[in-house]
């Protein structure tokens, strides 16, 4: 049985673990061969252990696993030019680029602020999204058939909310950010009928949420956190929750949907 999405390639960041890698299995099982990037390396003001090497390599075991090629580089998003030599790579391996997931993310949500925080958020979370989609963008221009891009917010994109240390309110204004770009991309690749949306995730079972760290964090702002539960009975969403809705934006049954933001947050939002 042909998959939604035989064919395609796929780009995705933050693709060693957690959303990332759910997005490319989950695409892999729709047909699509993955350019698979991470960072792999710890930033010094993130103090929950990030992906490694040994993680990437696992994302693409499990992608080869399942009969797709992939294409896997180390690279920070907030280096422009590193990221367009890793998508570069992939085009050149896999012969073309129609899918770009900008899922790479931090949140030091510290409590003790470290100096740095604020930029490192900004730098990941908004300027690494816009280095994504610009690593990406001359080549689905000059295909000519178009392609499908989403962005990797929060709920924190809508609200204020997160952590009160630079860390947090730069998490919250990065997510902000990353709305505006996709509702600014949506309108001027419409031309090119490169389609842009994005997903706002609440509280995703991944390595990050359920850190020590996080959860230090957590128990130590208990009335904070008790405001940010679901509308239904579950705490945390799974990563393939997402990646089912990203599944669908990326094909052809979401052909004419673009500059959405489509809460995947167990009705988070409906609460605030």
């Amino acid at each position: 049985m042909t998959g939604s999405l035989e064919g395609k390639v796929a780009f995705i960041t933050g693709a060693a673990r957690g959303q990332g890698r759910s997005h490319a299995i989950r695409l892999a099982e729709e047909g699509a061969d993955i350019i698979a990037v991470d960072v792999c390396a710890q930033i010094d003001t993130v103090r929950y252990p990030l992906a490694t090497a040994d993680d990437l390599a696992e994302t693409v075991q499990q992608v080869r696993a399942l009969g797709r090629r992939i294409v896997a580089r180390e690279a920070d998003v907030r280096d422009g030019e590193t990221l367009r030599a890793a998508v570069a790579a992939g085009i050149e391996e896999l012969g073309r680029l129609d899918i770009v997931l900008a899922n790479a993310g931090i949140a030091p949500f510290n409590l003790k602020p470290r100096a740095g925080e604020w930029d490192d958020v900004i730098g990941v979370n908004l300027t690494g999204v816009y280095n994504t989609v610009e690593a990406a963008l001359p080549t689905l221009i000059e295909q000519g058939d178009g392609g499908a891009i989403v962005l990797t917010g929060s709920t924190a994109s809508l609200f204020g909310i997160g952590a009160n240390t630079p860390g947090g309110i730069a998490y919250t204004a990065a997510k902000h950010g990353l709305v505006g770009l996709m509702r600014a991309y949506a309108n001027y690749q419409a031309e090119h009928s490169i389609r842009v949306n994005a997903v706002l995730p609440s509280g995703v079972r991944t390595d990050m949420v359920t850190s020590r760290e996080m959860q230090e964090y957590v128990q130590a702002n208990e009335e904070q956190s008790r405001l940010l539960v679901n509308a239904l009975p579950v705490d945390l969403l799974e990563p393939l929750d997402l990646s089912n809705a990203i599944a669908f934006l990326v094909s052809d049954a979401a052909r004419y949907v673009t500059g959405v933001v489509m809460p995947v947050d167990a009705g988070f939002s409906i609460k605030h």
